[in-house]
C-alpha cells in the first residue's frame, strides 16, 4: 500500500489514560483517485511514531460491491521497511520487482522486505466482493536496512487460548513461532474474543504493545478501547488482559522492543536523514518514472497494467527525525 498522504494531520489525537497507556485515534486518509479507498490511519502520529519497530498502521473496509471502493495501488517504491498485509475479508493480488506474484486472502499474511529498495503493486481482485483488512509497516534497524529485498507468504494456524482464538502471524506468542524473516524482536497476532469473553495473553515485558481494534469495544488491562482506536501499552507488562463486552471483539496485537533509533519517514521511504530521502526520491523519479535505469535500486514490476506512481513534491521544510 502506498502512503499518498501529502499533508499529514499534525493535530495531537492521543489521550494518555493511565500509567503511560495511550489511546490513539484514527484519521481518514484517501488512497488517491476519484474513487479513493478511505483508510483509517492510527500510526504514525506526531506524538507517537513507533510501537517497537512498527511505524505505520492503516485499516480499510469493509467495502461492499457493487459500490465498493476497490484497491488499485500502482507500482510504488519502498526503502528501509517491511510491509505486512493482513485481511479480514477479500482478496489482494501482489506483484513486486523481485518477481513475486501472490494472492492474499483472510488468515494469510504477506511480508515484503524492502531493504535497500523495491517496488510493488497491490490490487483487489474482481472475485472478492468485499475488502477489509490492515496494512502495517515495520522500520528496519540501521544494521539491516540495506538488506536485499525479499517477499514471503505464510498462513498461521489458529490457537485457542482462554476464550479467544489467536492467529500469530509474526514473531512469537503462546508458544507459536512464525517462520518469517524479522530484523528486530516483534510480534503480531489477530485476537478474536466472543461477547462476554476474556483472554490473558502472556507477553514479553521488554516489548511495548499496541491493540488495534477492528470490531467491538474491548477492555485492555482495564482501559476501554473503541473500534478503530489503537491502544498503546508501554514496556513492563508481562500479561495483557482483553475482555469483550456485549459484542464480540476482533483486534490486532502488535508489539516489539523499542527501536531505539530515530527514523525519517516520508511518502513510502524510511531513512535516517532528509538528504537520504531526497536521494531516494530522485532515484525513483529518474530510474523508474523517467525510465533511465530499469535495473536500478527499485527494479521493475512485471504484469501490472498501468504506469508506476510518481513521487509527490517534497515539502519546503527539511524533514525531521521521529522516534
Amino acid at each position: 500500500m502506498s502512503n499518498l498522504e501529502q499533508h499529514p494531520d499534525e493535530d495531537v489525537i492521543i489521550t494518555t489514560v493511565a500509567d503511560g497507556t495511550e489511546i490513539l485515534e484514527p484519521r481518514e486518509v484517501p488512497l488517491g483517485g476519484q474513487r479513493a479507498l478511505l483508510v483509517r490511519r492510527t500510526l504514525p502520529q506526531r506524538a507517537r511514531s513507533l510501537i517497537g519497530a512498527w511505524c505505520f498502521a492503516d485499516s480499510f473496509g469493509p467495502t461492499q460491491a457493487p459500490a465498493a471502493r476497490t484497491m488499485d495501488t500502482r507500482p510504488h517504491p519502498h526503502t528501509g521497511l517491511q510491509t505486512v498485509s493482513w485481511l479480514y475479508a477479500g482478496k489482494l493480488e501482489h506483484r513486486d520487482s523481485v518477481g513475486s506474484l501472490a494472492h492474499i486472502v483472510p488468515g494469510q499474511v504477506n511480508l515484503m522486505t524492502a531493504g535497500r529498495g523495491i517496488q510493488h503493486s497491490e490490487v483487489s481482485t474482481e472475485d472478492a466482493r468485499s475488502l477489509h483488512g490492515v496494512q502495517l509497516w515495520v522500520a528496519l534497524p540501521e544494521a539491516s536496512r540495506w538488506t536485499q529485498p525479499l517477499f514471503e507468504h505464510y498462513m498461521p494456524s489458529p490457537v485457542l487460548h482462554g476464550d479467544a482464538t489467536v492467529r500469530v502471524f509474526l514473531g512469537e506468542l503462546l508458544g507459536q513461532s512464525v517462520p518469517l524473516t524479522t530484523f528486530s524482536p516483534l510480534v503480531a497476532a489477530q485476537v478474536d474474543v466472543p461477547a462476554g469473553g476474556e483472554v490473558r495473553l502472556p507477553v514479553n515485558p521488554a516489548f511495548e504493545h499496541g491493540l488495534l481494534v477492528d470490531a467491538g469495544r474491548p477492555v485492555l488491562n482495564g482501559v476501554e478501547v473503541g473500534a478503530d482506536q489503537l491502544c498503546y501499552v508501554p514496556p513492563g507488562s508481562a500479561e495483557l488482559v482483553v475482555r469483550a463486552g456485549d459484542a464480540a471483539v476482533r483486534a490486532l496485537l502488535i508489539g516489539g522492543e523499542p527501536l531505539g533509533e530515530q527514523i525519517v519517514m516520508w511518502w513510502n521511504f524510511v531513512g535516517r536523514s532528509h538528504d537520504e530521502i531526497v536521494s531516494f526520491r530522485q532515484e525513483w523519479q529518474s530510474e523508474v518514472i523517467g525510465e533511465a535505469d530499469p535495473e536500478g535500486r527499485f527494479g521493475v514490476v512485471s504484469g501490472y497494467d498501468g504506469d508506476p506512481l510518481p513521487a509527490p513534491v517534497l515539502p519546503n521544510a527539511r524533514l525531521q527525525p521521529r522516534h
